[in-house]
């Protein structure tokens, strides 16, 4: 590597996030690089990759990682820690922004606490219902998949399932702290019923405007907040009935706030924080330029 590459580490609610100004359309990491950056002992550290680049339809576009090198469509906590970066950064001069992701377009509201950028407001857009925008196998009589049963080890639990631009699985419990999120949690986002994995929500009702969830995400495992799994169990609490907008979600990183527009259009609010700025030491990319040399061989290349 020529230069010397810099980066910011943000985090929205706990969900940390790598940032990195690919405006110029030179950055790009293979899975195995990915990897290494987010992994905690022997990298940066992170929940995921985000590289910022070139747009030609809004202002910018969204390239996310999951910590284990897969794509995934795009981040709800990720994207606000992106429009503050983007804004703070001057590559982006709006408060108003429009990102480009693998799950559409997203209007995004930076929020201001007197001059600083203490979050942002996202338009996550309407969830799809139907089972092969998700994609997952279960379906009802509607071709949807709420209030199915899924084959768990030995015995099924009742799920529902929603795309929010990415897939989700939520599970309602009686109490989310006791939760068996760790053990059932990967079995369902590698379940053969969601062709591209999908990620599972833990839902306690607390009240009707109440949530409190844990979420166990797809490439990542559970984490301290999901920006679209907690839209993805207001969604489907306010569907069944169980809660009315606004609502607030209770995840162990902190809290959003999720409402919803006359036509359904879910919007989501939440901080965003920045926590240190960087550059990769020279020692560090040589080892990411071995990784990269070393992928390229085994594809015969």
């Amino acid at each position: 590597m020529e230069e010397m590459i810099e980066f910011t580490k943000v985090h929205g609610i706990g969900n940390d996030f790598i940032i990195i100004d690919g405006m110029d359309g030179t950055v790009s990491f293979t899975p195995s690089q990915v990897r290494l950056l987010c992994d905690r002992h022997f990298g940066i550290g992170a929940d995921g990759l985000i590289i910022a680049r070139p747009s030609s339809r809004g202002d910018a576009f969204m390239l996310f990682y999951n910590p284990d090198g897969s794509q995934a469509e795009m981040c709800g906590n990720g994207i606000r820690c992106l429009a503050k970066f983007l804004y703070e950064r001057d590559i982006v001069e709006k408060d108003v922004m429009r990102l480009e992701t693998l799950a559409g377009m997203k209007r995004v509201e930076l929020i201001f606490d007197g001059s600083e950028i203490a979050g942002a407001k996202v338009e996550m857009g309407k969830p799809s219902f139907k089972a092969e925008d998700i994609p997952t196998l279960l379906r009802d009589d509607k071709g949807e998949a709420i209030d199915v049963k899924l084959q768990v080890g030995k015995g099924k639990i009742k799920v529902s399932c929603i795309s929010i631009g990415n897939p989700h699985c939520v599970i309602f419990v009686d109490d989310v702290q006791e939760a068996p999120v760790k053990e059932i949690g990967p079995r369902i986002e590698t379940d053969k019923a969601f062709p591209e994995r999908t990620n599972v929500e833990f839902v306690e009702i607390i009240d009707s405007n109440t949530l409190r969830v844990r979420v166990w995400e797809r490439g990542v495992g559970e984490t301290l907040a999901c920006g679209t799994g907690a839209c993805a169990a207001a969604v489907v609490a306010r569907y069944q009935n169980y809660c009315r907008s606004p609502i607030k979600v209770e995840l162990p990183g902190g809290i959003l706030a999720i409402d919803f527009a006359s036509d359904g259009t879910v919007y989501m609010s939440g901080a965003a924080e920045n926590i240190y700025n960087g550059f990769l030491a020279l020692e560090f990319e040589n080892k990411l330029e071995k990784l990269y040399s070393k992928e390229l061989k085994e594809a015969g290349g």
